[in-house]
């Protein structure tokens, strides 16, 4: 009997060990961009208040306080921005196939021995998102079975859930822990309202955190079936048997695709 307080704090112990055992050391948030934009020709350099857009995703990452923040630009234009602001940036080849492939090569230039243990990809048309999604994206990594973490937010309108272009992911949450964000395994993603029947819908915000490893490993994988059905980047790592968890958050930030997203952005960061 006198051996339970010890029992009970044995086990709270070991809880910790395991939710925090994954936990990287030292991680790097990489933002990918490009000026290649059907919609918002030039984006990354659009003017919001005096700097472009690039620099204001940049300071955003920089107060998520969680490691160096290093822009991955494909033009020089875009590197030229961030160096001026007093950024890091490094140039990359302009005709990746995607923002995981760009974020890849810049770290492997700035950290070929792999001090960096974690990557954030932090896409750069997002100036308004919240330090704390950020941070928020890591959250699932300090289970050391998750080889990719990312985050959704709660879906509160049946036109939310039925907008293709608003992407779902099916996921288990497990029971609240006190003091973190709530993280459940992703099982599924999907342009269309998954699961079926009563219940949550939650929208994937694309920001992903990848154990080096894992990001590794991804950007060498083909294209999957699913994946290309479904234009779901995050496919191919599940159809390739790789684990995604989420980290549940209040809300979602928004991309800046078109002039009236830049005007938006624009009232947002209004200085006050």
């Amino acid at each position: 009997m006198v051996n339970l307080p010890v029992s009970r704090q044995y086990a709270a112990s070991l809880l910790e060990f395991v939710l925090t055992a994954g936990t990287p050391r030292q991680p790097i948030v990489v933002i990918p961009a490009r000026l290649a934009s059907t919609r918002l020709p030039n984006k990354p350099l659009a003017h919001i208040h005096g700097e472009p857009m690039i620099v204001h995703v940049w300071r955003r990452a920089v107060e998520a306080a969680i490691g160096p923040v290093l822009v991955a630009g494909g033009e020089v234009a875009i590197v030229d921005a961030v160096k001026a602001a007093g950024g890091e940036a490094v140039l990359t080849r302009p005709d990746h196939p995607s923002g995981s492939d760009r974020i890849f090569e810049a770290v492997q230039k700035v950290d070929p021995a792999g001090r960096y243990d974690a990557v954030i990809n932090l896409q750069g048309d997002a100036p308004t998102i919240d330090p704390q999604a950020v941070r928020a994206a890591l959250a699932p990594l300090a289970d050391a079975a998750v080889d990719i973490g990312t985050i959704v937010t709660l879906i509160r309108s049946a036109e939310e859930r039925d907008n293709p272009n608003m992407v779902k992911a099916a996921v288990a949450f497990g029971d609240p822990v006190r003091g973190r964000p709530l993280v459940g395994r992703a099982l599924y993603f999907s342009r269309l309202p998954v699961p079926s029947g009563e219940g949550p819908h939650y929208h994937h915000v694309g920001i992903y955190a990848f154990r080096r490893k894992a990001l590794a490993r991804f950007v060498a994988l083909a294209p999957g079936v699913l994946e290309q059905r479904e234009r779901l980047e995050q496919l191919r790592a599940l159809e390739a048997g790789m684990r995604i968890d989420v980290a549940l958050v209040d809300s979602a930030p928004f991309g800046v695709d078109t002039p009236a997203d830049l005007a938006r952005a624009r009232a947002i960061l209004t200085p006050k």
